[in-house]
């Protein structure tokens, strides 16, 4: 099943640590947060990717270009004739990933539409190249099956940006730092489509918005399916998000499963 991955956003939000390269760049550890997802993807079997660009395209270009070199100890013998030998690589994923140029400024709904060519099968996945969590994909995808739908979303329970008191009488009388919110979902990515939903929801121009017309038409018709996860989430749109996840690798990250 092939995995879309959108990467070509400006991350105007998170631009004090992404500057110079693009969000899904951003390391978390020693790997950009898109080797995360992709690797949460692969551990239950779906390594044929997508992988949807724009802005800074050039940066996600180099690193898989490179894949191998970057993740190994290498000799290089110079010469007419140059020759590069790979020691104790620890790159050789079985990945295919498939770079597609689609446009800078173009909208995530058109982003899609401008990959269809390279969807070959009935369903496929899709995500965000800046969030990571812990939902189990076989189980999100036997619930699309199940439903019916053109399209399933993952609800989460966003955490709350700043810390929760509770007072009384001027006493507080508990404190949560950044507490999940137990009522209400939003939409968390790592969602499951049939095709025919592009052919459907998606037109040909680059404004077309997944979340706010694609996927809201999608609802109206009763064809957008809803999977309930309320284990970990948790998207990088802060400098403060980015230090966050990169202390939770440091600990054991609840998302690495491989």
């Amino acid at each position: 099943m092939k995995v879309v991955i959108l990467c070509g956003g400006m991350g105007t939000r998170i631009r004090d640590v992404s500057e110079l390269i693009p969000k899904p760049m951003v390391p978390v550890g020693q790997q950009p947060i898109v080797w995360h997802i992709m690797k949460f993807y692969a551990h239950y079997g779906y390594k044929d990717f997508i992988l949807c660009l724009g802005y800074k395209k050039e940066h996600l270009i180099d690193y898989f270009l490179n894949y191998t070199a970057r993740n190994s100890d290498l000799t290089v013998e110079l010469g007419p004739r140059t020759r590069t030998t790979f020691h104790n690589a620890n790159g050789n994923e079985d990945w295919r990933v498939t770079l597609a140029d689609t446009g800078l400024k173009t909208m995530t709904g058109s982003r899609l539409k401008r990959v269809a060519r390279y969807i070959d099968t009935e369903q496929f996945m899709l995500t965000y190249g800046d969030g990571l969590c812990d939902v189990n994909l076989k189980a999100l995808l036997k619930n699309h099956n199940k439903s019916g739908k053109l399209a399933t979303v993952s609800a989460v329970h966003p955490a709350g940006r700043f810390g929760e008191i509770e007072i009384d009488k001027g006493r507080v009388t508990s404190f949560a730092e950044k507490p999940q919110t137990t009522q209400g979902y939003i939409n968390g990515g790592f969602m499951v489509f049939q095709r025919e939903f592009i052919e459907r929801y998606i037109d040909d121009e680059n404004k077309c918005v997944l979340e706010a017309d694609a996927l809201v038409r999608c609802a109206h018709d009763g064809q957008l399916n809803a999977y309930c996860h309320d284990g970990f989430w948790q998207c990088m749109d802060t400098a403060r998000e980015h230090q966050m996840l990169n202390d939770m690798w440091e600990r054991g990250a609840q998302w690495k499963v491989w």
